[in-house]
This record gives C-alpha cells, sequence and structure tokens, in this order.
C-alpha cells in the first residue's frame, strides 16, 4: 500500500520557524527519524520512506502555501494514488496551541492551503492533521500571527507535541483514518479534584 504524507508551508529562510510552516517540521521530523534525505523535484521537496511495510512518500510542496493544491495533484498523479492514500499536515489557529486533531474530510475554515487543494481535487474528501498554533492575536493581525515565528514557550515545548503528530501520522497508515482519529481526537482527563479531610 502506498501513501502520500503532504506538510504544508512555505520555501524560504524567512519561512523556516513561522507558525504557518508547522506541517514542514512533522515532515522534516519523520524524514529524519527514519534516516532519509528530501530531494528537490517537481513541486517540492520529496523522499520515499518505510512504515511498517507500507510505502510513503513525503511531500514538503514548494508552490507556496496559497497554491499547495498543485503539488498535491501532481504527486498524486505521480504515485497513482487516490484521496484515500493521502493525509495533509496543517496549521490551525482555531485549535489551542499543541493540540492535534485528524479529521477525514471537511471545509478549508479559512485556510489558504486547504482551500487550493479543495479548488484542484474538486471536493475535500481527505483525511488532515489539524495542529493548533492558537489564536493568541489581534483582531487583523491573523496574517502577522501565522507568518510570525514561535515564541521562546513554544519553541520549547513544540519537540514533544512534533513527535505526537508523527506518531499521528504512522497511526492513519496503520490503523486507518477511522481508528486513527479514535486515538489522536482523545482530550485530556482532567485531574480528579481531592481534598484533605485530615484534621
Amino acid at each position: 500500500m502506498k501513501y502520500l504524507v503532504i506538510g504544508l508551508g512555505n520555501v524560504g529562510a524567512e519561512y523556516k520557524n513561522t507558525r504557518h510552516n508547522i506541517g514542514f517540521k512533522i515532515i522534516d521530523h519523520i524524514a529524519l527519524n527514519a534516516n532519509a534525505k528530501l530531494n528537490t523535484e517537481r513541486y517540492g521537496d520529496v523522499t520515499q520512506i518505510k512504515i511498517k511495510g507500507r510505502s510513503i512518500t513525503l511531500l514538503k510542496p514548494s508552490t507556496y502555501m496559497n497554491l499547495s493544491g498543485n503539488a498535491v495533484r501532481y504527486w498524486m498523479k505521480q504515485l497513482q494514488l487516490d484521496e484515500s492514500q493521502i493525509i495533509v499536515l496543517v496549521d490551525d489557529i482555531a485549535l489551542p496551541f499543541g493540540t492535534l486533531r485528524m479529521r477525514k474530510n471537511g471545509s478549508d475554515a479559512g485556510h489558504n492551503g486547504l482551500k487550493h487543494i479543495n479548488e484542484i481535487l474538486t471536493h475535500q474528501n481527505y483525511a488532515r492533521l489539524r495542529f493548533g498554533i492558537g489564536g493568541n492575536f489581534a483582531r487583523g493581525f491573523q496574517a502577522d500571527y501565522v507568518l510570525g515565528e514561535w515564541d521562546e514557550n513554544e519553541t520549547a515545548e513544540l519537540p514533544p507535541i512534533i513527535k505526537k503528530a508523527a506518531d499521528a501520522v504512522t497511526a492513519f497508515i496503520t490503523m486507518g483514518v477511522d481508528k486513527a482519529m479514535n486515538t489522536v481526537n482523545v482530550k485530556a482527563k482532567k485531574e480528579p479534584v481531592t481534598t484533605n479531610t485530615e484534621i
């Protein structure tokens, strides 16, 4: 079985550590752990790895965010894949920082990368892993926020969350989207309230 994992972001050093590029960071993490090197090919940086016997193509589109659909369409055609064999890794301002949500379909929710993919594929029936970047910005400053760099606290907390995102991709590939969603979309349990009854 073959899969295509697409991490959304913008090419260029000036975007490397921005919130909008979390998809690229997850791809880099997966490739590094697999000792794989991304090579520049048509429409993006690409490499092939294996996950539990499955053939996986990792893709960081070079089209810039707003034209991500061009890269997705090209590589789906090259690899002869359908929508059930792809997953898109994307930032989401509607989710608190570090929250992960997997969906098997859905609207673009105002995200330009997903919007273009939906337009190019003419549907929205593909899996996506949404990585919460929070929405701590003043009205009218959304672009500045998503294209801004992670702050010091976020940078320190990112590594284990990126690992969880990579594990979510593995779950999608090995378990299928429905079971993976049940694993990934688990709300944190609240700590039980304890009272001291000693006098």
